[in-house]
């Protein structure tokens, strides 16, 4: 039976090896890589949305709800350039260990002090510092997963997986919720806890980088003005920061939308399903998408559709017609929010990619933290359909502005 077994394990790693070479993708880093992504995704998920819901029950007001969402995103704002550096230097792997290590804490206080503002506020934080650690390490380790042949079809594959998760996270949510107005959020925080544990075994299998591809330790940095000052560079961040946001206002507000509509806790997770399963749809094509329409036209067509799902919202629609847009944005939005990693990937340069990527989570945190607050008292002034109108005002705006400052880079 031993011996049975070792053949197995042979074959199968002779299988990724050959893959690897035909595909220019290091299948071994890439696979684990891909399985802590989509439990991360699924924790992101249940916590985000369990947390407005642990907000309503505590009876705090909708402000309250932007206080918290942009507590996520201050640390991790004021540390994502340290952290730039840190992977720049090639240590992602330890990246990865750090940002599950805090995962877990945080989901463990979640679930056994989340009872007050104050360690709501506090555990939302180092939950924005450990999404902070994952998601920067995991873009870098799909950079060294793959070579130049193989690097959209490797961002492809993690987009996916991000995708599942996504779509996990509110399955998870409708299932424990039901028809309730309200879920257990005491049973969802314990969920999201026993599940990040297991990133610990995923992120432990991602390995580190060889010692002779680490960059010397007397690299020359690249100033941040310098990096900003790339053409094209700004907008593809800027449209970086409200596609990302506007994704994360989605979880954030849909419940409070669904309270206000009296929808019941598993239409919500039903219409987030929808919108990770139609985005997860878009994603498996991206690539081949990608090679029929050149970036800049695919931005621009992709942004204006998430704008125009996210209008939808904003207007007095009844629940099937919600689905239906919810389909539309998530298709959309699949492929805007892919294009907002790639594109950054295409215009970076390969000695600061690290600090980049960090500058683009930088800026995904400073709309994380600004723009839930804003979003809040917009919510107060004119009710939660208010927000759905400026998400999609940004995400047309955004995506016009990447369309023109690309095509300046081009013809310069």
């Amino acid at each position: 039976m031993s011996n049975i077994f070792s053949k197995i394990v042979v074959a199968s790693r002779s299988g990724i090896e050959a893959r690897s070479r035909a595909t220019d993708i290091d299948y071994r880093l890439l696979v684990p890589l891909l399985l802590t992504s989509v439990i991360i995704q699924t924790v992101y998920s249940i916590v985000r949305v369990t947390t407005s819901y642990r907000a309503i029950e505590l009876d705090l007001p909708v402000v309250w709800l932007g206080v918290i969402s942009a507590t996520f995103a201050v640390l991790p704002m004021v540390l994502a350039v340290w952290v730039g550096r840190l992977l720049d230097r090639g240590h992602d792997a330890l990246a990865a260990w750090i940002g599950s290590a805090l995962l877990v804490l945080s989901c463990a206080g979640f679930y056994f002090w989340a009872n007050s503002i104050a360690t709501l506020l506090l555990l939302t934080a180092l939950f924005g510092i450990a999404h902070l650690f994952l998601m920067a390490s995991q873009q870098m380790l799909c950079i060294r997963s793959s070579g130049p042949r193989g690097r959209d079809a490797a961002f492809g594959n993690y987009v996916v997986s991000s995708a599942i998760g996504q779509g996990l996270g509110p399955y998870v949510i409708a299932w424990v919720g039901g028809p309730a107005m309200l879920p257990s959020t005491g049973r969802l925080f314990a969920i999201a806890f026993l599940i990040s544990i297991v990133s610990l075994v995923t992120a432990a299998a991602i390995r580190p980088a060889p010692k002779h591809l680490m960059p010397p330790p007397n690299k020359e940095v690249v100033p941040v003005s310098a990096l900003l000052r790339q053409p094209g560079l700004m907008a593809v961040l800027v449209a970086s920061v409200i596609t990302i946001t506007s994704q994360d206002l989605l979880t954030i507000y849909l419940p409070l939308l669904g309270a206000s509509q009296n929808i019941d806790v598993r239409s919500i997770g039903g219409l987030l399903t929808v919108r990770s399963i139609a985005s997860l749809v878009s994603r498996l094509g991206y690539t081949r998408i990608l090679a029929l329409v050149p970036r800049r036209p695919l931005t621009l067509i992709t942004m204006t559709g998430a704008a125009i799902g996210f209008a939808c919202f904003a207007l007095p629609i009844p629940l099937p017609l919600m689905y239906v847009a919810m389909t539309f944005l998530g298709l959309s939005l699949g492929i805007a929010t892919t294009l907002s990693l790639t594109n950054v990937v295409d215009l970076a340069s390969t000695a600061a990619m690290g600090t980049v990527m960090s500058l683009r989570i930088t800026g995904n945190r400073l709309g994380q933290a600004a723009v839930p607050f804003i979003a809040s008292l917009i919510a107060a002034a004119t009710g939660v359909g208010g927000i759905f109108a400026i998400i999609a005002a940004s995400l047309a705006l955004s995506g016009w502005s990447v369309h023109f400052s690309r095509q300046e880079r081009v013809s310069a």
